[in-house]
């Protein structure tokens, strides 16, 4: 059973926010927040070193969670860049320094498994999804939410709305 951290959010179920947050922030940040002010944003290592960009954040549809954030790392302007599904819940939102943490050193971030542009995954398999989040030590994003089933499944978890809600927040946020 997850238990709620000092910030109310589920522990071990999304990305951990660091930083003064919502006390500087202009907007409705940095709880929620658009994806696209994530997308560009640094990553840095546990050893402060920076190891890529957000480049997209995936979502599981059939949940309404974030499952990924992919990072581009390497390359030149786009070119040659590996691309990483990092679990979004491996992540953790400096608000101080603008940038996201990541938990791992560098050297073992630059073999992480990874793939191209042209040559995505299927993030929808269980058999793929499980090993990015075992590399990564964590807990898939699909367990430990009130029956939620995943991929496939109709059953709503923990936080999500349903048929017919008008409770959904407007969409807006801050770029950091």
């Amino acid at each position: 059973m997850s238990t709620l951290n000092p910030r109310g959010t589920q522990d071990g179920q999304g990305a951990r926010i660091v930083g003064k947050g919502s006390e500087t922030a202009e907007g409705p940040g940095p709880e929620v927040m658009a994806a696209d002010t994530l997308e560009g944003n640094k990553v840095i290592s546990s050893d402060g070193e920076d190891v890529g960009k957000v480049k997209d954040i995936m979502l599981d549809v059939r949940s309404g969670r974030i499952a990924y954030a992919v990072m581009s790392s390497g390359g030149f302007l786009g070119i040659g860049d590996k691309l990483l599904a990092i679990p979004w819940n491996a992540l953790t939102l400096d608000t101080d320094s603008k940038c996201f943490q990541l938990a791992m050193p560098a050297e073992r971030v630059k073999n992480a498994p990874g793939f191209d542009k042209d040559h995505w995954p299927s993030m929808a398999d269980r058999s793929w999804a499980s090993t990015v989040h075992e590399f990564y030590g964590r807990e898939p994003y699909w367990s430990g939410y009130g029956g939620y089933g995943g991929v496939g499944s109709d059953a709503l978890g923990t936080g999500d709305l349903g048929p017919g809600s008008s409770d959904a927040p407007e969409a807006g946020g801050v770029k950091l």
